[in-house]
């Protein structure tokens, strides 16, 4: 997994950021994270394959995280695409990409599968061979929901070198799934013949809310957690009064989770400079990075 920032910025934009949006890489697939104006250009920038996007999943109905939508769905359709999607978001959603199509004259060549969020809950919303997509429920002035991908199980490796050539197909399905196999009279034990899979990995993404340290046990031991930080602890109040967090806040989530690394952004416009961000997280966080617009970190 690779998951890299496209946005950093808030509802009031200025030319050093954009709004927020973020890739989730998976292989050959991947997963948009919010998609706010321009996200489609951040992804040429950034050189996103535009046809692995898999999924997209938009956390909320304020502009800064879905205005790009439409244009990255037209262009979408204007490169080829036929492969259906899967985009999940909030109620509603449906009804404006619908309206904005409708009124444009615009037909898409690929299908959309909606799935509706609920944002009072912790659940899954998305679910395949290969991971598995759960909603956060957060706290701000509309509904809103964060997102947990967690990696399904893989099967285990075949040290295929130190298997007989004639080796029965059936069998290596054997072998990846843990079980020892009898053939022509001989054991081949799992633990000699394969290698155990890494272990799977889970990346929380959680937009605007207020803060709520009950994020942290739906986020618990997350290999990555992105946290909102709109504004620095000497705005508190401020950060209380819109439903946003500062990043004093965003770090006690991630220490309470345990999580392994902490990702913070969605700054705030007035806030030319943000270091200060990150020297108020790592003091009860230290794992902590602050979000820059096309860095990828690692899972």
């Amino acid at each position: 997994m690779k998951f890299t920032i496209l946005g950093t910025g808030s509802a009031t934009p200025i030319t050093e950021r954009r709004p927020s949006a973020a890739l989730l890489d998976l292989g050959n697939e991947s997963i948009l994270l919010d998609c706010g104006e321009g996200t489609q250009f951040q992804m040429l920038k950034y050189k996103v394959r535009f046809s692995r996007i898999k999924y997209i999943l938009i956390t909320h109905l304020h502009g800064d995280h879905f205005f790009g939508l439409i244009a990255l769905l037209n262009t979408l359709n204007n490169t080829g695409r036929t492969e259906p999607l899967v985009l999940i978001g909030p109620h509603g959603l449906q009804d404006i990409i619908g309206v904005q199509l409708r009124y444009s004259l615009s037909f898409l060549n690929y299908t959309i599968d909606y799935r509706t969020t609920n944002p009072g809950a912790f659940e899954e919303v998305f679910s395949n061979e290969k991971i598995s997509i759960s909603t956060i429920p957060l706290k701000h002035r509309i509904p809103c929901t964060g997102y947990l991908i967690s990696e399904k199980p893989a099967l285990r490796k075949i040290l295929a070198e130190r298997l007989p050539p004639d080796f029965p197909l059936p069998y290596f399905k054997m072998l990846k799934e843990g079980l020892d196999v009898e053939h022509e009279g001989k054991i081949y034990a799992n633990a000699e013949y394969t290698l155990a899979p890494a272990s799977p990995k889970k990346v929380a993404y959680c937009s605007d809310t207020i803060f709520d340290l009950g994020i942290a046990s739906y986020v618990y031991q997350a290999d990555l957690l992105y946290h909102e930080s709109t504004f620095t602890k000497e705005l508190s109040a401020r950060a209380q009064m819109t439903f946003h967090s500062t990043a004093e806040q965003a770090a006690s989530i991630a220490k309470a989770a345990q999580v392994k690394q902490l990702i913070i952004g969605h700054f705030s416009s007035r806030y030319k400079d943000t270091s200060a961000f990150l020297t108020e997280a790592r003091e009860i966080f230290q794992n902590t990075y602050l979000s820059e617009e096309g860095k990828t970190f690692r899972v």
